[in-house]
Parts: C-alpha cells; structure tokens; sequence
C-alpha cells in the first residue's frame, strides 16, 4: 500500500504568525505550565501539525491549545475529528454512534480526572480512576462513555511510558485492567461498543503487560499479552492479534527464548498480512529477525532485515496501528542494533544504535534512555571504553526522570564490561557516578 499525502494544517500554520516553530513552540510549554499540563513541544512537533502528519493532538496538547485560542474547537485550529484517526476504530464507517450529552459529559470527567495528574506517581495513582471514579460501582451495562475511558486509559499509559519509564505505573495500571474486563463481562448496551471495549481491554492488557515486561516482571508480561491474544482471537480482531504476538515475540527474545520469538512473529505477521500497515509489517520483520539473531541463523536473520527495511521504505499508510506511534527510524535503527549485537558485530551493532540515539525524538524520554543504553553496551563490547562510559553517562543523566528495571540493567552490564578500563579517568568518573546512583 502505498504512504498516503498529508494535507498541511494551514489553519493552524496562520496561527503561528511571524513566529519560527521554534518561538510557537515555546509558547506552547508556558501555556502548558499555566494549566498545570506538561508537553514536551518543539520546533519539530510544530513542523509536523503544519504538515498535516499530527491530523489531532493527544488530549494534553489539545487543552494546551484549547487554552492558548480560547472559544475554539479543534476542528477551528485545522485538525480532524479524533474518532477519524482512531485507526481501526475510524475504519469501521464513517458516521460514528453519536453520544448522548450525558454520555459525552461523565467521558469528559473521567478524562480530566485523568489527567490532573501532575507527575508520574499522581497520573499512576488515578489510573483507577480514569474508568468509573469507583471500580467498586460497575454500571449494569457499559456505554459509550466506558468505552471511551478504557481507550483513553491505553493512551495515557503509554504517554507515560514514554515519559518515564514502567517502574512507577505497572502496579496502579493493573486496577484499569480488571475494570475493563468487569465491563466486558457485563455486556455493552450496543454491538458497536462491545467491540470497542474488546479492543480496548486488549490494548490495555498489551500496554499493562508492557509496563510488567520493562520492569522485569517477566512471568506477569507473559499472562498479560496471552490475555491480550486471547481477548483478540474472541473479537476476531487482526489488528490486536499481531499487535500481541508482537510483544510476545518480544519478551521471548528478552528471556533468551529465540525460537518461540520467530515463531510469535511469524503468527503476527500472518495475522497482519492483510491490515494495510507496512509499517506493521515492517516491525514484525524486525522481531522475527531478532529471533533468528538470537538463533545464530544469520541468513534468516538478514532476510528479516531486508524484508523489515522493504516495507518501512513503503512509508506509513492511513491503516496503521495508533500504538506503532512510537516505531519510527529510530527504532527500526535500534532493533537492528540488538541483531547484530547478538549475532556478535558489536562495532556494526553500535553505529545502528547511535543512529537510533541521534534520531529519537526527545518526547520518548524511555527510548532517548533505552536507545543510550544499548549504544554504551555495544561501544563497550567493542573495545571503545571511552565512548562506552560517555554513552553510559548520558543514561545516567536521564534516569532521574525514567524509571526502567531494563535500562538500568542494561546499564549495570556495561559498568561491569568497563571495569577492567576503570584506569580511563572518563571510564572511572562513569563508573563512580553509576556506583552512587
């Protein structure tokens, strides 16, 4: 499928004025602060609105906006509906079930309530809330407005995720998780809903299992992506089916399960053969690759390469998964990384993970860590200590604001590599920051 055209945002690009991206985009943080809100914007997210490529801002940059252009509404600032980008959701028609001003209401209250919270501990604390207020008191049957809050429950997760790190969320996030299959099981008031909350309480279970996979609860990972895989095979849905063999393809290969890994990917891509995402296709290449990697099978493994970066150069396509927002070069640079790390090519494994560091976004606080930390590993591998404690040092920095049982051990590996180089006065100051920390 070839990458669809976007329509610039010019609406929004009058906005700005004679500011440069740059300029708006600072305006855009102080706006942030004084609503409590925090957006990590820069000139580069304000080139992609102007772009059309962000065709409606998650919730925190649409209050943010809201607040800077009072009495407008996103469709006045140049954006599309939300319920058109939904991806699988905005395929199933183009006329939506209208929601009762009721309805409509309790969804906004529960989304506020969301997101009042200022930092990674207060927004994990009201997980629970984001559903009903009190998961003691289940409606009889669930409504539009339950469905929407498990949605949006899935999205915040994975904002702070991005932000901070699993450590902190993946036991509040487990409270969600229950209420959203306690909804399922006391049945929706339409088919239309049933099926959005199917795909939301699997979404959840993926990003829940996620959260308990980076923080190395491995066991509790694997529980929840095989709820995830069964929720989606229930639901007939596709689009959940490969997004949890992706991540089951995943933790096989973190648990040194390599063939279980290929074998996962595989059923993910069959299960995506016929989405219209080669983007998703792309990355199940790139964990199928990673499975024969760690199979010592090199020409399976290049294979999986060449068919991952065949289909990334495809470009992204209006089919594709609203959670994939996160794979972009940058993680294609990283996944190759970890092959050839674990085929042995440490230096070749290292000039893909600085790409992938030099190409992540700044707003994915986690990957900028993750993507750091596996450089510093490869570099050390390699032979590069000083290099190595440099890139260890930048993990360093950022872990006052992630919180990953991954990276962290990730990092602890490289220290111990680096010891025999300790005499490096850059390797020593490394590793005596690492020891404090």
């Amino acid at each position: 499928m070839a990458a669809f055209p976007h329509s610039p945002n010019s609406t929004f690009r009058r906005l700005r004025g004679q500011l440069s991206p740059a300029e708006f985009a600072a305006l855009v943080r102080r706006a942030a602060k004084e609503i409590g809100e925090t957006v990590s914007c820069d000139a580069r997210y304000i080139g992609r609105v102007e772009s059309g490529e962000i065709r409606c801002p998650n919730y925190a940059y649409e209050r943010v906006f809201l607040h800077m252009f009072p009495g407008r509404t996103l469709a006045d600032l140049g954006f599309s509906p939300r319920e058109a980008v939904r991806g699988r959701s905005a395929q199933r028609g183009p006329h939506p079930v209208p929601r009762s001003p009721s309805s409509a209401k309790e969804s906004d209250v529960l989304r506020r309530a969301f997101m009042a919270g200022g930092s990674a501990t207060v927004a994990a604390a009201t997980l629970s809330l984001t559903l009903l207020g009190d998961t003691r008191r289940l409606p009889a049957r669930a409504g539009e407005s339950e469905a929407a809050a498990v949605e949006d429950a899935v999205r915040r997760i994975r904002l702070l995720d991005d932000r901070h790190g699993a450590d902190a969320l993946y036991r509040r996030a487990s409270e969600p998780l229950r209420t959203a299959y306690a909804l399922l099981d006391a049945g929706a008031t339409r088919q239309s809903t049933e099926d959005r909350l199917h795909s939301g309480a699997g979404e959840l279970a993926v990003s829940v299992g996620w959260l308990a996979h980076d923080s190395g609860r491995f066991d509790d990972a694997r529980s929840h992506y095989a709820e995830a895989l069964a929720t989606a095979r229930v639901a007939r849905d596709a689009g959940l089916e490969a997004h949890a063999f992706s991540n089951m393809s995943f933790l096989a290969r973190d648990t040194g399960r390599a063939r279980e890994a290929v074998r996962a990917a595989q059923a993910g891509l069959r299960a995506a053969s016929s989405l219209g995402s080669p983007r998703l296709l792309s990355l199940l290449a790139l964990r199928e690759a990673g499975g024969w990697a760690g199979l010592d099978d090199r020409k399976s493994c290049e294979g999986s390469l060449a068919r991952a970066h065949r289909e990334f150069s495809r470009g992204p396509a209006e089919a594709d998964p609203e959670w994939m927002s996160f794979f972009g070069e940058a993680e294609l640079e990283s996944l190759e990384a970890r092959c050839w790390s674990a085929l042995g090519e440490h230096a070749r494994a290292a000039r893909h993970a600085r790409r992938a560091a030099d190409l992540q976004d700044p707003h994915f606080a986690r990957n900028v860590a993750l993507y750091a930390a596996e450089l510093a590993g490869d570099l050390a591998r390699a032979d590069a200590p000083d290099e190595a404690a440099w890139a260890g040092g930048r993990v360093l920095d950022l872990l006052a604001e992630v919180q990953s049982t991954r990276v962290r051990s990730m990092l602890a590996e490289t220290a111990a590599t680096l010891v025999p180089h300790q005499r490096s006065p850059r390797v020593n100051t490394f590793l005596t920051r690492h020891a404090s920390a």
